[in-house]
């Protein structure tokens, strides 16, 4: 028993010790975010600012408008996509599960093509235009709606784990695929359905590229490209006016930079506890031959 108390605590220890190092980074962003530039440029980055200020979330917030506007553009195209993203890619896993399936050996080679080879940018960009997603909300999620190959062979590993005798007597009992699909396959699958969530609410949450690429409306924006151009520009003026010579105006790049990530990481950290108890067990059983 004492051997066993002792292991717990040491046990304890190492967990509280191992969080403290996981927030650690998180709470020096933080702090960051609210030191003022000037204390930053004289003593680097602290946990224990010498002067607090929160002009770089006044910077960030001017024009509130928009940026309430940018992050409900991201909400709703996170939200959108990730639903529609997670609803192809089990249809798809569970067609390549289904052993009755003809050439579905040569579908998952197909779809492992896509894994090694791209087609390239210039002809994502062509075909893009040629749908019409360009300067539409549309163009924020459609080109990053098809799956990845990466969270299909997971769902397809999954799913190939479920008997399929449920299959055989749903069949008896009348059921077409579709029923049998969202009926039993889709509900005993949420661990790993609940996991390329997580995965594509990531993605379509931090991705600023199809806002480069295909849009030009500033009412369209979505949260991390508007903060992207916001750094940016800050960047640029601290430049101009280190050539014009005005040392005495320092406008808050590093704290904006912080400042950036703590707003655009608040709903992750929010979403993240409801899934994370499908987490481990939908990556590592999808990952799993069955």
């Amino acid at each position: 028993m004492r051997k066993l108390s002792v292991s717990r605590a040491v046990m304890y220890v190492s967990i509280a010790v191992y969080s403290a190092l996981c927030l650690l980074p998180m709470l020096l962003v933080l702090m960051i975010s609210i030191t003022d530039e000037d204390a930053i440029l004289r003593n680097g980055y602290s946990l224990f600012p010498e002067k607090f200020s929160l002009y770089a979330y006044q910077v960030i917030f001017t024009g509130g408008s928009q940026v309430m506007r940018s992050y409900l553009i991201s909400i709703f195209v996170t939200l959108a996509g990730t639903i529609a993203a997670v609803l192809i890619t089990a249809m798809a896993g569970y067609t390549l599960a289904n052993k009755s399936v003809r050439y579905r050996n040569g579908l998952a080679l197909y779809f492992f093509i896509t894994m090694i080879f791209s087609a390239g940018i210039v002809p994502w960009y062509l075909m893009n235009r040629s749908l019409g997603l360009t300067n539409n909300i549309l163009a924020l999620i459609i080109p990053s709606l098809l799956f990845s190959p990466f969270n299909l062979f997971l769902v397809r590993n999954f799913m190939g784990g479920v008997p399929d005798s449920l299959r055989e007597s749903a069949t008896i009992d009348g059921a077409n695929d579709l029923a049998i699909a969202f009926r039993i396959y889709f509900p005993l699958s949420t661990p790993v359905l609940a996991t390329i969530a997580l995965f594509y609410g990531l993605d379509y949450w931090n991705n600023w590229w199809n806002a480069i690429m295909l849009i030009d409306d500033k009412s369209l924006y979505p949260l991390q490209f508007m903060l992207l151009r916001l750094k940016s520009e800050i960047s640029m003026l601290n430049e101009m006016t280190m050539l014009a010579g005005a040392d005495d105006v320092t406008l808050p790049a590093e704290s904006v930079k912080m400042a950036t990530a703590v707003v655009t990481i608040g709903p992750i950290v929010f979403f993240y506890p409801y899934l994370q108890k499908y987490f481990v067990k939908g990556l590592v059983i999808g990952s799993v031959k069955g």
